[in-house]
């Protein structure tokens, strides 16, 4: 571990099937108005929100109601939220359901009490909050983006044509999660293997940074093959219980900040899946899969130890007499085999994007540094070309 760091996670987990009976302690600890966020739906259908509105009648909350946050938030729905909290002085917000729905209550959070624009200060100028913090809690019911113990928070602005990531100190995780697998198993079958996806890219773009035999890559290789196994499972038996438990731990420390210590970390794949999103409103976990092979050949030979590390620990690709190029190739095809066999999507096309659509995507991609090599534009064309 060459690097220094500061790890701290204050978000208190509940886990397993009996994990909503925290719920009613956990209210306790906050005042009498709790803002309830949800996306469209779907847990009244599936019986969670009466569960829900049972714990919070029986500790004596008021409620507000705020539903019809959607799969990629938008900065109108933030500043919606944000003057309902206000407006409420709500002493919680009370997320329930996937990533978006997290993302979107920490982004309310820390705009509620903001004195000026929220997109402009914390997506544009990417500063931290100096005002009051709405407390957030979180019920999740798709795994997939590790927002229940994380300070992360993505908003579209489709005006601006982009989708930008914020990622708030310890101040904005959670104060706590809950998690129960039984939750997850009326999600869609592609909103599984899209949340099962982003996982796997929260993984990689930490992973394949660094050249160092770290620590935190070898729990990485370990999460990466927990999660191949858990989701062939799943995907066979959408009920399996044991998988579906996996891949939620699995995404919860895929992206709790864990892995990323000592690391300097690679979120291109995160840009430019974004930049698709935000043109396309495509889900999430589909624009990741979309663009991962051709950015991960693209960058393999500046980076082709740890590549060829990734096949033989994560894919078991035979190295003995071998060259690096060979074997790294082989885990990459063993990867793609993977995606496939679960479904994800494969080009940006399969989502909506066309020729025409690369220039404007182009320019909704921030390019980093952290990762094997810098990107210019001309790479970014040439990578968005080949997942057409």
């Amino acid at each position: 571990m060459k690097g220094n760091f500061t790890f701290c996670n204050p978000t208190r987990l509940h886990f397993g099937t009996d994990a909503m009976s925290a719920l009613a302690k956990e209210l306790a600890n906050f005042g009498p108005t709790v803002m309830l966020s949800y996306g469209g739906g779907s847990i009244k259908r599936n019986g969670i929100y009466d569960q829900v509105a049972a714990a919070l009648a029986a500790a004596g909350k008021t409620v507000v109601e705020d539903g019809g946050v959607m799969p990629n938030p938008t900065v109108e729905k933030l500043r919606e939220g944000a003057a309902k909290a206000k407006a409420c002085n709500a002493d919680l917000i009370l997320a329930v359901g996937g990533g978006s729905t997290i993302d979107y209550a920490k982004a309310v959070s820390v705009s509620a009490w903001c004195d000026e624009d929220p997109w402009e200060k914390y997506f544009i100028r990417f500063e931290e909050p100096s005002c009051r913090i709405v407390p957030v809690g979180a019920i999740l019911t798709m795994a997939g983006t590790g927002s229940e113990m994380n300070g992360g928070s993505v908003i579209s602005n489709h005006a601006a044509g982009l989708k930008i990531g914020k990622v708030f100190g310890p101040d904005v995780f959670p104060k706590f999660s809950i998690l129960n697998p039984e939750f997850t198993f009326t999600v869609p079958r592609r909103h599984m293997v899209a949340g099962i996806f982003d996982v796997m890219s929260h993984i990689l773009e930490q992973y394949f940074s660094g050249d160092d035999d770290s620590t935190s890559d070898y729990i990485a290789e370990g999460l990466m093959r927990s999660l191949v196994a858990s989701s062939r499972a799943a995907v066979a038996n959408a009920q399996d219980y044991e998988a579906r438990s996996n891949i939620m731990w699995t995404a919860t420390w895929a992206l709790n900040t864990l892995i990323a210590m000592g690391k300097p970390t690679d979120w291109e794949v995160h840009m430019l899946g974004q930049a698709v999103g935000a043109i396309t409103d495509a889900t999430h976990g589909m624009t990741l899969s979309a663009v991962s092979l051709p950015y991960y050949r693209h960058i393999m030979p500046y980076g082709l130890k740890k590549f060829a590390r990734f096949a033989e620990n994560v894919w078991g690709v035979a190295s003995a007499g071998r060259s690096p190029e060979a074997v790294a190739a082989d885990g990459l095809a063993a990867f793609e085999a993977w995606m496939r066999e679960i479904g994800v999507a494969m080009s940006i096309s399969e989502l909506g994007a066309t020729e025409e659509m690369l220039p404007k995507i182009a320019d909704a991609t921030f390019i980093l540094t952290g990762g094997y090599k810098t990107l210019t534009r001309d790479d970014v064309l040439s990578i968005l070309r080949k997942s057409l």
